[in-house]
Parts: structure tokens; sequence; C-alpha cells
């Protein structure tokens, strides 16, 4: 694994020294953004890829905005990764004239969906180990399907300004910290209605993984949130 070249920055008038910033803070963590991208992968070649597009990323990126580097650097590469996943698939959904050729097509992408659910399965668990249920809920629907935050703030029964302290900590924790042992039932629930969620757009068995655990586990969060303990706890 190369080091990213500092000549193949898309900013011209970036300054040495901030780019050489730049480039120590990705070093950092650049084994552990190909271990993410070789795992989902599976391929040397197409990780490689995928670092370097995080390093562009980057590169591209006001950092001055980003409190931690490493969780940045993990959710772009994660993203990234997914995508080549999703790009092969595509690029095997084709018309064909022959039964074998057919039972290819079929085989192609079972192997898709079976390294999309590792990646899931990897990523969830991550998740799951580091962040409290308030903070994981927050997270992954506004990081992996967009919510907007007021949406959040709805179905947390708190504010926009608690729901943005909630995925900002979580960003934090990802990075680093104590890891908790994560329940293998429930993270199997939760891998199966993320994976309906993503591939049918039916977020009700999403949304019901995560509160009920939200409930089950924090029965006080939604008061506490609503009267900002959520936002000011350490």
């Amino acid at each position: 694994m190369s080091a990213p070249n500092l000549d193949e920055s898309p900013f011209g008038d970036a300054s040495a020294a901030e780019l050489r910033e730049a480039l120590e803070s990705f070093m950092a963590v650049r084994p552990g953004l190909f271990s993410i991208a070789l795992r989902v992968t599976r391929d040397v070649a197409e990780a490689e890829d995928v670092v370097q597009e995080a390093w562009m990323r980057w590169q591209r990126t006001d950092r001055t905005v980003i409190s931690n580097p490493a969780a940045f650097l993990t959710t772009a590469t994660t993203r990234l990764a997914i995508n080549v996943i999703q790009s092969a698939r595509q690029r095997h959904e084709r018309p064909c004239d022959s039964p074998m050729e057919g039972q290819l097509k079929v085989g192609d992408d079972m192997e898709w969906q079976l390294r999309q659910r590792s990646a899931v399965e990897e990523s969830l668990e991550l998740l799951m180990s580091r962040l409290t249920p308030a903070e994981l809920a927050a997270y992954v629907l506004r990081k992996s399907f967009d919510y907007e935050y007021g949406d959040l703030a709805d179905l947390l029964g708190t504010s926009l300004v608690n729901v943005r302290q909630l995925i900002r900590r979580a960003q934090v924790r990802i990075g680093g910290g104590q890891r908790r042992d994560v329940d293998p039932d429930r993270h199997a629930r939760l891998v199966t209605a993320f994976l309906v969620a993503a591939r049918f757009g039916n977020f009700a068995g999403l949304e019901q993984q995560l509160f009920d655990q939200l409930s089950r586990t924090e029965p006080e969060s939604r008061s506490r949130a609503a009267s900002g303990a959520i936002s000011s706890a350490a």
C-alpha cells in the first residue's frame, strides 16, 4: 500500500502545510481504511481504488469542520466500498440468451447479496458496540438513509439541536473508545431490517428495531432528550 501522491491534489492553491497535515491524518488511519475496503470488496485492487478515492475526497473536504477525521474517513470508505459492489452487481444485470448464462447471473446476484450482507453485518456490529441506542438510531437513519433532522427529532421526541448532538457524539465514538458486547439476536434482526429498508424502501421494520431497543434500554430517553439531557451528557 503506497502513500498518496501529494502532486495529485485537486486543489492547486492548497498550501503545502495543509496538504501535509491532511496526509498525516489520512495515513494514520489508512491501514484500517484498507481493511474495511478489502472486507467489503473482497478484491485488493478494488480496495486500493476505494482508499485512493477516500484520499481524494478527504482533500476536497473542508477539514476545518471535521472534529474526528477517523470517523469521517471510516464512513466515507464504507460508503465508497459498498458503491463498488453495487456497481459490480449492476454490470452483471444484463439480458441473457442461454439458460446457463441465466444461472450465472443468478449466482452473481447471490454473491453480491452475500457480500453486501457481510459489509452491513460488520458495520452494524461496530456501531452497536460503540453507540448508545439513541445515537445508533439517529446515526443509522441519518447517515445511511438521509432522514431529515426534523423527522429524527419527531421520532426521538427531542429537538433538532439534540439530534445533531447525538450524531456528532456518535461520530466521535465510532472513531475509538470502548466496545460493548453485542446481542447476536438483536444484531441479526437489525441487519435484516436494514437490508429490507435498503433494497425495498420499507423502513417500518428498521425503525421498529431501532426504537424498540431504545425504549427497552433507555425508557426515559425521550423525556431526557426533550429536557436537553442527551445533548449535555458526556
